[in-house]
């Protein structure tokens, strides 16, 4: 089968199309022939070799698919090696979606819904009528986070996106309004996957006992010191965020992917597809990605 694979860490320019053997599913486990994969932020970095758990070459990148069993059910599945033609999944990591839910809908649900329902609910414990700020607000996480945080009962959901076209998009997903730094008034929550510079200036604009929840380095510019003192000032928190531990509790992947499909079955929850690019041009989506020139969920169709 064809398959996305890279064997040295560095740029999109090391993921090739490659032949492979199909993968056999074993006990507890289902085949699926893949509809469409989804590209997640976090992929840039297992392919650089900065994610927070290296992984051993060569790599199939791929976290999450759209697919049909071997059945004939359609399903969202979260999955190792996603970017082929087929993958395996754990019986228990398999939702099975209706047919007329578009796949990049029901892929932005997985990894990067998930991520934003704990970033909320876990991260940041919002409490009704707190404040929100969401950075990148109409990237994948972000699009669904300010949809979630109107759900959870934020008083006010506020957005920062670098464009205007993303800034229209984060309001019309339900932002209250799009700003900058500093806030006119201090938030409870900000929400951070980009880290650097600012990650720096939202720490000015926290409440008392506000949090700040970082959870990526898209900005790729290293780790930013924090000054105890000036942590005490603030009278606020930093938490950290990583999804890949959160997922080993109990209900912490079924429970929120059960509710967000029933929020968008209700039409209370409106996930944004991205771009959409054929398998071999996996090099150019996170090319794309990686410069801000895209918004939504981003897939690749085999």
């Amino acid at each position: 089968m064809r398959a996305i694979r890279f064997d040295r860490f560095g740029g999109p320019e090391v993921l090739g199309l490659v032949e492979v053997p199909e993968p056999a599913a074993g006990p507890g486990q289902v085949l699926i022939t893949v509809e469409a994969a989804g590209i997640n932020f976090a992929d840039t970095h297992q392919t650089d070799g900065s994610y927070l758990a290296a992984d051993q070459l060569p790599f199939i990148p791929g976290s999450e698919v759209v697919g049909r069993t071997p059945d004939g059910r359609r399903v969202l599945a979260k999955v190792r090696g996603g970017y082929a033609e087929r993958a395996v999944a754990d019986e228990a990591a398999v939702f099975e979606i209706p047919d007329e839910l578009p796949a990049a809908h029901a892929l932005a649900l997985l990894m990067q819904g998930v991520t934003a329902w704990h970033l909320l609910r876990g991260a940041a414990r919002l409490t009704a009528g707190e404040s929100v700020v969401v950075h990148s607000a109409a990237g994948g996480v972000g699009s669904v986070a300010v949809q979630l945080a109107r759900e959870f009962g934020a008083g006010r959901v506020l957005a920062m996106a670098s464009t205007p076209e993303k800034r229209e998009l984060a309001l019309k997903l339900g932002a209250d309004a799009v700003v900058d730094y500093p806030l006119e008034e201090p938030a409870d929550v900000i929400l951070d996957g980009t880290g650097g510079p600012l990650f720096d200036q939202a720490l000015d604009s926290l409440a008392d006992f506000g949090r700040i929840v970082t959870y990526g380095s898209a900005s790729r510019t290293g780790f930013t010191p924090l000054d105890d003192a000036r942590m005490r000032s603030l009278n606020a928190a930093v938490v950290g965020f990583w999804l890949r531990p959160t997922l080993a509790r109990p209900g912490a992947f079924a429970e929120p992917m059960r509710k967000m499909l029933e929020l968008v079955s209700q039409g209370r929850l409106n996930p944004v597809a991205g771009p959409e690019y054929p398998l071999a041009d996996a090099g150019r989506a996170h090319s794309e990605l990686l410069a801000r020139q895209t918004s939504g969920k981003l897939t690749l169709r085999p």
